[in-house]
């Protein structure tokens, strides 16, 4: 049976940005873990012993993350209402003018909502824009009614319209609200619309803050007003790229400060619409305590950075220096270096004595392993976008094709109406080899699941569970995952321009 491996392995030479996760937090187990880019995907790679993430046991049951709730004894609560519509916000200082974007109840900050584990999440999303729009609860392992896929799983909400989210999320974890509309996910995104859904652990690590970062970009004109949408030079190539980048709705740095000695938990999400980039630790000594929603086992990132596509979140623990005064920030690899957060030690020390840092439990719900012998197995195909000039290096990607169907998976261009790409019965071991025939990185998001990244040749997986990862150009990755959520899901871009022009495809659970 394949495991998690314990061997180390060599550094990736594909370790590389691209642009324009013990129970102690010693340094034995959790410094030989890291992170690279490279092999199939800029995933999560570990560099080291992997003796504490070894799948033990059985394999689990399905659990069923889609079964509905037991039928309920009193009156479901009064749904929260929120609106998205026309707002303003300043991203240029002056005199150039405020920018015309959308956001959540008028507030230029993105929602953080919070729910605790075993709660029920009722919104009333009401659309004031002059667009569809439906809200993906990217990561929530959720009912297949509720992903929030407009043009799949719900009619879009059209203009002046609403819809009612209700939901009990299975999981704890850190996850992002992004919009998703089959053929029309940019625009919503691109004009500002974002979010966290936090859902809290019923026995969550102490720490004295937890802080949400959410990292959004913006492609501004001059005078201050969004570049138009739609534009097929970015939807054939690298996507959407921002001349602007928030943290929290605010242009970067979010500063945040604590008193010396503070532990800190961070939840970093990447809401952009095309950016990928990595993140980098600097006068931090940070352990990653969850991955896309899920808790891992608690370690280092290797060489203090770690991998950030569009989709992604971790989740972090930190102390601050004991000294006041003392500084750090995180910084994402972009250009020469774009400082997305700056934390300070500020007041009086915290006196309190902690235990280390460690886990931040289990997901039970989770299977223990995942038994490949008898899984389905299908081969995913990305083609499509702009081509390089081979003899012209430095000539931009050129594309002469349909515009509005630039993408293909499996041939097949993602658009409303088409047929799931393969059918599974509830409970089955699928594995994916997913192939990226085009020449661009590629990052990905399986709808409703958590997958183990696998090794390649099948012998051993990642010691952690995602839903989001980026699959390098010419590259193929293989992921495995327990189909126990019926429902049609997808397997889908997270750069939204791509996703507008077919880079989409989906499979059924019964």
């Amino acid at each position: 049976m394949p495991q998690a491996r314990s061997a180390s392995r060599p550094e990736s030479s594909d370790d590389a940005s691209w642009d324009t996760v013990t129970d102690r937090p010693s340094s034995d187990r959790p410094s030989r873990r890291g992170w690279l880019g490279g092999v199939a995907a800029l995933a999560l790679l570990p560099h080291g012993a992997r003796d504490g993430a070894r799948a033990q046991g059985p394999a689990a049951k399905p659990s069923g993350p889609a079964a509905a709730p037991p039928a309920a004894t009193s009156p479901a609560p009064e749904a929260q209402a929120l609106v998205a519509g026309p707002a303003t916000a300043r991203l240029k200082p002056e005199p150039t003018a405020e920018t015309a974007i959308w956001a959540f109840d008028g507030k230029r900050a993105p929602p953080v909502l919070r729910v605790r584990l075993g709660e029920g999440l009722r919104l009333r999303v009401e659309n004031r824009t002059d667009r569809p729009l439906s809200l993906h609860w990217h990561g929530v392992r959720n009912q297949n009614a509720m992903d929030g896929v407009g043009g799949v799983t719900q009619a879009p909400i059209a203009p002046g319209a609403s819809f009612l989210y209700a939901f009990t999320p299975p999981d704890a974890g850190t996850f992002l609200v992004r919009p998703l509309v089959v053929g029309g996910a940019s625009e919503p995104s691109g004009r500002g619309l974002a979010g966290f859904l936090v859902v809290e652990e019923k026995a969550p690590p102490a720490v004295d803050r937890d802080v949400p970062l959410l990292m959004q970009d913006w492609r501004l004109q001059d005078d201050g007003s969004l570049l138009p949408f739609g534009q097929t030079a970015f939807a054939a190539a690298g996507g959407r790229l921002g001349n602007l980048v928030t943290v929290n709705g605010r242009a970067a740095p979010e500063a945040i400060e604590a008193r010396p000695g503070s532990r800190l938990r961070l939840r970093l999400g990447n809401a952009c619409n095309a950016r990928a980039t990595r993140i980098r630790f600097d006068g931090l000594k940070v352990y990653v305590a969850g991955v896309d929603g899920q808790p891992t086992d608690t370690f280092e990132p290797l060489r203090a950075t770690l991998p950030f596509p569009p989709g992604t979140r971790y989740d972090l623990l930190l102390d601050l220096p004991a000294e006041a005064g003392a500084q750090g920030s995180i910084t994402a690899l972009v250009g020469n270096g774009l400082v997305l957060a700056s934390l300070t030690a500020k007041g009086e020390p915290v006196t309190d004595k902690r235990p280390p840092i460690g886990p931040i439990g289990d997901n039970k719900l989770l299977p223990a392993e995942v038994k490949l012998q008898n899984a389905v197995r299908r081969d995913v195909t990305i083609t499509g976008g702009a081509t390089l000039a081979k003899d012209k290096p430095e000539a931009e990607p050129a594309y002469a094709g349909d515009p509005g169907r630039i993408w293909a998976v499996n041939g097949a261009n993602g658009a409303a109406g088409i047929a799931p790409l393969f059918t599974v019965k509830r409970g089955q071991v699928v594995v994916l080899a997913i192939r990226n025939d085009t020449a661009f990185p590629q990052a990905l998001h399986l709808h409703g699941h958590a997958f183990r990244l696998l090794h390649p040749l099948d012998d051993g997986w990642e010691p952690y569970w995602l839903d989001t990862f980026q699959l390098l150009e010419g590259r193929t990755a293989r992921i495995a995952f327990l189909a126990d959520n019926p429902g049609r899901w997808l397997l889908s871009a997270t750069v939204l321009e791509r996703f507008d022009t077919g880079l989409w495809t989906s499979f059924e659970v019964t």
